[in-house]
């Protein structure tokens, strides 16, 4: 199994938009991320984003490790 260590905002965010969010423009360094009936996403576009960041965010997404590592 990857590990969520080493993941960009960037691709990140790209795995969330492949299940189904919808990315707003760009906040300063922040995307917003949108899917009905799920809460408001936002991730920062950093060269590495933080594992436990990531981990809540995928769980707010209805995700489990395994399907969003599938996903970049």
């Amino acid at each position: 199994m990857r590990r969520l260590a080493g993941i960009s905002g960037r691709r990140a965010v790209r795995a969330f938009e492949r299940a189904g969010f919808a990315a707003g423009k760009p906040e300063g360094s922040h995307v917003t991320l949108k899917k009905p009936g799920f809460p408001i996403l936002v991730i920062p576009l950093h060269r590495e984003v933080s594992p436990f960041l990531l981990r809540s965010q995928i769980k707010r997404a209805a995700l489990t490790e395994q399907e969003f590592l599938a996903l970049l």
